[in-house]
């Protein structure tokens, strides 16, 4: 453990930091709005690297790494399918979401969200989308968890059930003091983080292996298909990875910051800082799962942690190649990726028990102060379910992520997309393509029809269900007027 002393105070450091910003952000919070949506007060910047933290999970420095490391550039493929497909919802959907929910009703979250914009009254749209986040979201932080706790695991030798907890507390803690200005803050901390661990970690590993030439050269030796990008692909296989890009349109936690945007004009902006972070994030994390094969063929005698779970593969590169105290700088990084989503995560479950259970169904009349203490209590209640998910140690990180990423995008992508560029439709047809989206997702997932990445087909059939549903009815005039006001709103000010 002496060796580990260094990397030990640096993690308590870095969460007494995370913590501290909670609190911090507590002084501000005044209200629900304040504590979901951080009082629609984000900057650019603010807005951009939350956006980019909140997406990129333990994933990014575990699931992609270990993926690479195993099979090579040809798992490189859903990179590329995430940088087209953030870029497209920066495009299209970010300022027409920030305007759009002004517009209805001023919206908190997204249930809230199509609940107004499609002047559902019966409370049907609004408890299907709650319980479709509910669902999803649960296991998307018992995925965080797991990567939290996998970390603290190899890090510290702890045993799994003890790192479950000791990786979930700090963002626990900082969540359910300081809401949504916290995580956002905190966000911005964790990307500048990642992306210093990301460009660092690759440019040393190249180092410790003797340049590009000899690297190369090495990860040639070990398997020449590592550079084929079609290596063990099919048609389909590359389509399911490129299909990772559709489930950008769906994922609350990361539509939730295009809400909190101070306006229309930080979008463009926060757009470009954004796809900056993220190519070079992505382009680093490839970089150390490709360099890693390099390093551990030329030194097998330390590749057995790695041969075990590949998921080790960053962490076992900044153990053995930095000062410990760099190291324990980087490993924060591991654990800012998991707590900027997790956190965003816990609070977009939480938003949605607080603002479209609770509120709108059992105290309607409730307090501010109430709500947020309602919301702080959901955080706790959300969190120990994930936590019970993630306690089977046999977890995969990338699998869990997979498969909510889908539910995600197929249940609340077409229905988002739509929304803000067709004013044609309906309340039927976003319940249609919720239904359909979810459904398509667990039911192709089950059967695992024809090997294909299971958003693909429920984002296709999502979309047909509600363009064909919305053709069978038309919307209401205020439905109509709020929409073309929304509109006319974004292209002015954008």
């Amino acid at each position: 453990m002496s060796a580990s002393n260094p990397t030990l105070i640096t993690f308590v450091i870095y969460i007494a930091a995370m913590v501290l910003i909670g609190f911090m952000a507590y002084r501000s919070t005044n209200n629900l709005s304040d504590y979901i949506l951080g009082g629609r007060s984000l900057g650019s910047v603010v807005t951009a690297l939350s956006a980019g933290a909140s997406d990129m999970s333990g994933w990014l420095l575990m699931g992609l790494p270990g993926a690479i490391y195993m099979s090579g550039l040809s798992e490189s493929w859903i990179a590329i399918g995430l940088i087209v497909g953030a870029y497209l919802n920066w495009l299209f959907v970010a300022g027409r979401l920030r305007v759009q929910t002004e517009h209805n009703g001023d919206a908190l979250t997204l249930p809230d969200y199509f609940s107004s914009r499609f002047e559902d009254r019966s409370g049907l749209l609004r408890i299907i989308s709650a319980v479709v986040i509910l669902v999803f979201f649960t296991i998307y932080c018992a995925s965080g968890i797991v990567a939290g706790a996998r970390l603290f695991e190899s890090t510290f030798g702890m045993p799994y059930e003890t790192a479950l907890w000791a990786g979930a507390a700090a963002t626990i803690a900082y969540t359910f003091v300081g809401g949504f200005l916290a995580v956002s803050w905190t966000d911005t901390v964790q990307a500048t983080l990642m992306i210093f661990a990301l460009i660092l970690t690759p440019i040393i590993v190249l180092l410790a292996t003797g340049g590009v030439d000899t690297t190369f050269l090495a990860i040639e030796a070990k398997d020449a298909t590592n550079f084929d990008m079609l290596k063990n692909t099919t048609f389909i296989g590359v389509i399911s990875l490129l299909g990772w890009g559709l489930g950008y349109f769906g994922q609350p936690h990361i539509l939730a910051r295009f809400m909190a945007a101070d306006s229309v004009k930080s979008i463009a902006n926060a757009r470009r800082i954004s796809m900056t972070w993220m190519i070079l994030c992505l382009g680093g994390t490839v970089a150390v799962g490709f360099f890693g094969i390099a390093y551990f063929s030329a030194h097998p005698e330390v590749a057995g942690p790695v041969a075990e779970n590949p998921e080790r593969v960053f962490i076992e590169l900044a153990k053995l190649l930095f000062n410990p105290w760099i190291a324990g700088v980087l490993l924060s990084a591991i654990l800012a990726a998991v707590m900027s989503t997790l956190s965003c995560q816990l609070l977009v479950c939480s938003s949605a028990l607080t603002e479209d259970f609770y509120k709108a169904f059992l105290r309607k009349r409730a307090s501010q102060q109430e709500l947020v203490w309602v919301g702080r209590a959901m955080v706790l209640v959300v969190a120990l379910v994930a936590i019970g998910l993630a306690a089977d140690p046999t977890n995969r990180v990338l699998g869990l992520v997979s498969y909510a990423w889908a539910g995600f995008g197929a249940a609340f992508g077409p229905v988002v997309l739509i929304s803000v560029i067709w004013k044609g439709m309906t309340r039927n047809g976003a319940l249609a393509g919720i239904i359909v989206g979810a459904l398509t997702v667990v039911l192709w997932k089950h059967f695992e029809l024809l090997g294909l990445y299971e958003i693909i087909p429920g984002f296709i059939f999502a979309s047909l269900a509600i363009l064909l549903v919305s053709k069978m009815s038309a919307p209401s005039a205020g439905m109509v007027q709020r929409f073309e006001a929304a509109e006319k709103d974004f292209k002015l000010n954008r």
